[in-house]
């Protein structure tokens, strides 16, 4: 429960922070329509929030203490002092969510929940919450079976998780850099002007810079951008399906995936048999 609180407390602090800069120095000037994409994203978030908390029987910070009780993982098996544990699961689950979130773009089951956050028309700190349900769920599957394999420190997975969020709304917030704290950042941590251009309409331009914290994976598996084509001031946000009022609508977003998996089954009933082998047309 104090670690709940503690990063609750954390997460308001630095969600204000940001809210309050993208007022003070917006990276673009354009209406953002907060009324009702915020209470979306918002409500969203909130859904989340208690999902993880009620509903499911799991969590990485929960998993981390039952591995380290019951010495299982990678560092309890390799003997693995715990700062050194802990600095080894920091990265590696920065990269199992970098990994994560490709797959997102490139399983089709996948994409219909994480597109959610993608139909986001305009980017600021709230599209960092804008999450369905069911995504948030698979990803803290993942993030437990990783923790597990590695045995990781429990405090290690809290700071993850802290940095994680903190780091999610700093690179999605609309705020301006100049250019030279940019470049310079930008060797360490995910900035907002690097993930802006993942929230491209542009294909090319979505399939790019995955990461929340770190920059380096991108560079290293060449799915790196540095500018978008039209510069930073012509991005258009969102998906190009979906560039109507309907994804600041929260059942809308809620149901979209559903609508996704509908599609896709209607399809298969029109063109494959029961068995498996395509109709005739």
């Amino acid at each position: 429960m104090e670690e709940g609180v503690i990063r609750l407390g954390i997460f308001a602090g630095v969600f204000l922070v940001f809210a309050f800069l993208e007022i003070v120095i917006p990276r673009r000037s354009e209406s953002q329509e907060r009324p009702r994409r915020w209470l979306t994203n918002l409500l969203l978030s909130l859904i989340n929030t208690l999902m993880l908390r009620f509903a499911l029987p799991f969590a990485a910070v929960s998993t981390a203490y039952w591995a380290q009780v019951g010495g299982f993982g990678l560092a309890c098996w390799l003997a693995i002092d715990p700062v050194s544990a802990g600095v080894i699961a920091f990265f590696t689950l920065d990269f199992a969510i970098w990994a994560m979130h490709v797959a997102s773009h490139k399983v089709p089951f996948l994409w219909h929940l994480h597109k959610v956050h993608h139909t986001d028309l305009r980017f600021d700190v709230t599209t960092a919450l804008r999450f369905h349900p069911l995504e948030i769920a698979v990803s803290m599957l993942w993030k437990v079976i990783v923790v597990a394999l590695l045995g990781a420190p429990v405090l290690s997975v809290v700071i993850f998780e802290v940095v994680l969020n903190a780091a999610a709304m700093f690179n999605h917030a609309n705020i301006k850099l100049s250019d030279k704290a940019d470049r310079v950042l930008r060797r360490m941590i995910v900035t907002p002007d690097m993930h802006r251009i993942h929230h491209s309409t542009r294909p090319i331009e979505t399939d790019s810079n995955y990461g929340f914290n770190f920059p380096w994976w991108d560079r290293l598996f060449s799915t790196y951008v540095n500018d978008p084509k039209g510069g930073q001031e012509n991005i258009t946000f969102g998906l190009s399906e979906f560039q109507g009022k309907e994804p600041r609508q929260l059942i809308w977003s809620l149901l979209l995936p559903f609508k996704a998996l509908a599609h896709v089954r209607g399809w298969l009933s029109s063109h494959v048999n029961k068995d498996g082998t395509p109709k005739e047309r």
